[in-house]
C-alpha cells in the first residue's frame, strides 16, 4: 500500500464518482479502479460499495477513510518540515446551509488562521449533501438545523450515516423582507399572511421534502414558489419581487444595509442550529475556533 494509492481513496471518496477522480488524478479510470482493487485486495476490507446509482463508502470503508487521511497528511507535515522546509499547511472544511452567519464566521477564522498555505472549503449546499460531505470526511463539519417538524427524519439520516448533531443555539423563526415589503413594519407575521407573496426556498434536488427544506413550514401550501440554490439572488429576489423566506433572523444588517428587514414569525416553531461529525471524531483547533465563533452569532 503506497501513499499515492491512499491519495487515489480520499480522491474517490471526496468525487463521488471514480470517473470523476479519474480525471481529477489525471490517470486512466480502469488504472484508478484497479489500484482500489488492490487496496482492497490487500486489506481485505470493501473499501467503496459499487451500484448502478454510483460509488459509495462502505461502513469499513468510511474507517479506513479517516486513517488514510491521517497518513496522507502527517506525510504532507513531514514533507514540508523536512523536504521542502515550508510552514505546514492548513486544511479545514465547512458543509452548510445557507447562512449569512456561518460565511462571517468562516471568513473571522481565515483572517485569524490564514497562514502562507492553506486549503479551506465553505462549500453551501444542500442538507443530504451536508451529511455526505462530512461522512466522507470531505468536509471537518456540517452546520444545518433540526425542529420539531424535521427532527425524525434528519436524526434517523444521521443515525444511517454515523453523525452526530450538537446544538449550537437555538433560533426563533424570522421572515427575511425588503424594507420596502408591505408587511415590513409589522411587529410580527404569520404564515396567512404570507399567503399572496413569492415565496423563496433554497433547492433541495432529488431530496425536495419539507424534512430536508432550510425553511421552517415548506409543507404549508403556497401559490407561488421560487427555488433558488444562490444565496445572493435570494437577496435580489426579495428586493425585487416582495418575496420572502423564513430562516434564522440572524442576519447582519452591514451586508445590505438598510435593504433587508428580518421581521418574528408568529408561529410556533424554533430552529435548534448545530454542527454535525462522525462519531468518535475529535475537532482540530480550526473546528474548535470556528464553533466558538459560531456560538457567538448565536448570542448576538
Amino acid at each position: 500500500m503506497t501513499i499515492q494509492q491512499l491519495k487515489y481513496i480520499i480522491t474517490v471518496a471526496e468525487t463521488g464518482s471514480i470517473t470523476e477522480a479519474a480525471k481529477k488524478l489525471y490517470i486512466s479510470q480502469p488504472s484508478l479502479s484497479n489500484a482500489i482493487k488492490d487496496i482492497e485486495k490487500e486489506t481485505k476490507l470493501t473499501v467503496f460499495h459499487r451500484s448502478r446509482q454510483g460509488i459509495a463508502l462502505t461502513k469499513e470503508g468510511l474507517e479506513f477513510l479517516g486513517y488514510a487521511r491521517s497518513v496522507v497528511q502527517q506525510m504532507e507535515l513531514l514533507e514540508n518540515r523536512f523536504v521542502s522546509n515550508e510552514p505546514a499547511k492548513l486544511r479545514f472544511g465547512v458543509s452548510t446551509q445557507h447562512y449569512t452567519f456561518t460565511s462571517n464566521a468562516f471568513v473571522e477564522m481565515v483572517e485569524r488562521f490564514g497562514q502562507e498555505r492553506y486549503e479551506f472549503i465553505l462549500n453551501e449546499t444542500q442538507t443530504i449533501q451536508i451529511m455526505e460531505d462530512v461522512k466522507n470526511r470531505f468536509s471537518d463539519l456540517g452546520i444545518l438545523f433540526i425542529s420539531n417538524g424535521n427532527k425524525a427524519i434528519i436524526r434517523k439520516e444521521l443515525e444511517d450515516r454515523r453523525l452526530q448533531f450538537f446544538e449550537l443555539f437555538t433560533a426563533k423563526p424570522h421572515v427575511f423582507l425588503s424594507a420596502d415589503h408591505p408587511l415590513a413594519e409589522r411587529k410580527s407575521v404569520t404564515l396567512s399572511q404570507l399567503r399572496d407573496y413569492p415565496r423563496l426556498n433554497f433547492i433541495q434536488g432529488s431530496y425536495e421534502s419539507s424534512y430536508f427544506s432550510e425553511e421552517l413550514f415548506s409543507d404549508v401550501e403556497s401559490d407561488r414558489i421560487i427555488r433558488v440554490s444562490d444565496r445572493g439572488a435570494i437577496v435580489n429576489l426579495m428586493i425585487g419581487m416582495n418575496a420572502y423566506t423564513i430562516s434564522s433572523g440572524i442576519f447582519p444588517r452591514y451586508l445590505q444595509g438598510d435593504a433587508i428587514v428580518s421581521v418574528p414569525l408568529s408561529e410556533k416553531e424554533e430552529m435548534h442550529i448545530g454542527y454535525i461529525i462522525n462519531e468518535h471524531q475529535e475537532l482540530s483547533p480550526l473546528a474548535e475556533d470556528y464553533i466558538h465563533a459560531l456560538r457567538q452569532y448565536g448570542k448576538a
